[in-house]
């Protein structure tokens, strides 16, 4: 069953800091609520309303492992990053790369030489 495309936008998800930490924590293992609240400067209620920011934009899963929730990484949501990213660098570098091959390198200055100094007294 394919899942469902997240709800939320990636790149709004990626715009807060502690958001980014999160990903950031959780790109080593999957972690409780807790164990991410231990590592950040931010509250446990803080924690969670990221995380679901961060699960509604297809970024974060989540699993239940006895009474906690463990987070992780969704391969989904940070594809879709890296495939967005890939096409525009992919796009700048092309263009880029078009504009050097069709510009002609500016000529090269032409040293000067000092004037010669007369010969004898004056």
């Amino acid at each position: 069953m394919p899942t469902p495309a997240p709800a939320g936008d990636p790149f709004d998800a990626l715009g807060d800091p502690n958001r980014r930490a999160i990903l950031e924590l959780l790109s080593h293992a999957g972690r409780s609520v807790q164990e991410l609240a231990d590592e950040l400067p931010i509250s446990r209620p803080a924690v969670s309303r990221h995380l679901r920011l961060l699960k509604e934009a297809g970024m974060v899963a989540e699993e239940p492992v006895g009474t906690r929730r463990i987070y992780r990484l969704q391969d989904q949501g940070v594809e879709a990053v890296r495939v967005y990213l890939e096409q525009v660098w992919g796009d700048a570098v092309a263009r880029f790369r078009i504009t050097a091959e069709n510009t002609e390198p500016a000529p090269k200055p032409t040293p000067r030489r000092k004037p010669a100094k007369p010969k004898g007294g004056a």
